[in-house]
């Protein structure tokens, strides 16, 4: 059984993240990379400023008198950055999988293509609606709260939209399911963390473009891992009943 879990999470993920990869490579990453044009050019011309400022004691306005500040590593533009945001991407499908499966099985749902992309669904709203209510995706250049307070916020969130809605859809008791109402409700009533004031250096168009594409982009992942994962598992049967029957 674990075997089976593991290979229909890998090859199911494995799908889905190659198609997002090439999706996202069309639809989200020109939007990125569109905003880092923005970015860099707001930047630059900040530069100038600062720098005109700094010498305005004299001629004493030293580049090198600033100590060297070590840089975080980043992949390049081009194949390398197109091979790092493939391989992430098919990582967190990979995960998505897992867990799609993990439920389902604890939950004893039978696992089949329609029933897969019913919980993948469930998923994508947990993932991708309920944490983008709050938190939408973001262009480089956009002012943010604290990045600790974000990933609580949205992992709170997903948790608890993912439980309420189990509870809504799967418990009997009336008090179960007025729970489940509570958690999908509680962490928008919470409040997710934003900054003290909105700042983008990309247009809003672009940024209204970007967090309606990601979302797109977000909901076809969860669509091809349900059913993906329910085609495998199915296929991955056979050769199981197959040895039973021996």
């Amino acid at each position: 059984m674990l075997k089976r879990v593991f290979s229909t999470g890998l090859l199911a993920g494995l799908v889905a993240g190659l198609a997002l990869a090439i999706l996202q490579h069309f639809v989200t990453v020109p939007l990125i990379l569109a905003a880092e044009v923005y970015e860099t050019a707001a930047e630059a011309a900040a530069t100038p400023a600062a720098h005109d400022h700094g010498a305005g004691a004299g001629d004493h306005h030293d580049h090198a008198a600033a100590p060297d500040q070590p840089k975080e590593w980043s992949p390049a533009d081009g194949l390398e950055r197109t091979l790092s945001t493939s391989v992430a991407t098919i990582v967190t499908a990979i995960g998505f999988a897992l867990i799609l499966l993990a439920a389902m099985l604890l939950a004893g749902e039978e696992i089949t293509p329609m029933r897969a992309l019913a919980w993948a669904a469930c998923g994508f709203a947990a993932t991708g609606l309920a944490t983008g209510l709050g938190l939408a995706p973001e262009l480089p250049g956009s002012a943010g709260a604290a990045l600790e307070q974000r990933q609580i916020w949205w992992i709170a969130t997903a948790f608890a939209t993912a439980l309420g809605l189990y509870l809504m859809f799967r418990a009997t008791p009336l008090w179960a399911r007025l729970g489940g109402l509570v958690l999908l409700l509680l962490p928008h009533a919470i409040g997710a963390p934003h900054p003290h004031s909105y700042i983008s250096t990309a247009p809003a168009e672009l940024a209204a473009q970007f967090t309606a594409s990601s979302l797109v982009v977000h909901a076809a992942l969860w669509v091809i891992v349900g059913v993906s994962v329910g085609y495998f598992w199915m296929r991955m049967a056979a050769p199981i009943e197959a040895g039973t029957s021996r």
